[in-house]
């Protein structure tokens, strides 16, 4: 699903939404040269997975937060995390370095990715990329959670 494929699926399923378009950014550093409405709830995507290679997992909290991956797995019963390939990005969920969005879980056809959402966001928006980097969509993150859901992945809301 592109960029415009994500918005008419968007539509289709009754979401509202808004976009800021904005010149291509691959990481937060490089966010904080654009003008967003809504800076605050912009998340930040960390696609990893087990060192086993047998579970993945997509962490979005906000902007401005940290993950230490020791003691988000201890607090999670994970076993060790490191970050996914870029082969893995591609192959599960048809994204490129840059572009990491919970909206590319709905390209998870195998719904093998366990979708962890900052409990920040719950009852408010949250902004990420239309599975591409050159725009920030807006929605409330809770109909992100219900659509990750009903697509088939695992999802919860977790303190961060």
């Amino acid at each position: 699903m592109n960029k415009a494929e994500t918005y008419q699926y968007l539509t289709r399923h009754n979401i509202p939404y808004e976009i800021t378009e904005h010149k291509a950014v691959f990481n937060m550093e490089e966010l904080k040269e654009v003008e967003l409405p809504y800076p605050e709830w912009d998340g930040k995507n960390l696609f990893v997975r087990d060192d086993k290679k047998r579970n993945y997992y997509l962490i979005t909290v906000k902007g401005n937060k940290r993950v230490d991956l020791k003691v988000f797995r201890k607090q999670h019963g994970l076993r060790a995390l490191s970050f996914a390939s870029e082969e893995d990005l591609s192959a599960i969920m048809k994204l490129t370095p840059g572009s990491v969005t919970p909206l590319g879980l709905l390209n998870d056809n195998r719904h093998q990715v366990h979708f962890y959402l900052d409990a920040e966001f719950a009852g408010n928006k949250i902004g990420v990329h239309p599975n591409d980097n050159t725009a920030t969509l807006w929605m409330q993150a809770d109909d992100l959670m219900n659509l990750i859901r009903q697509h088939g992945n695992e999802g919860e809301f977790i303190e961060i």
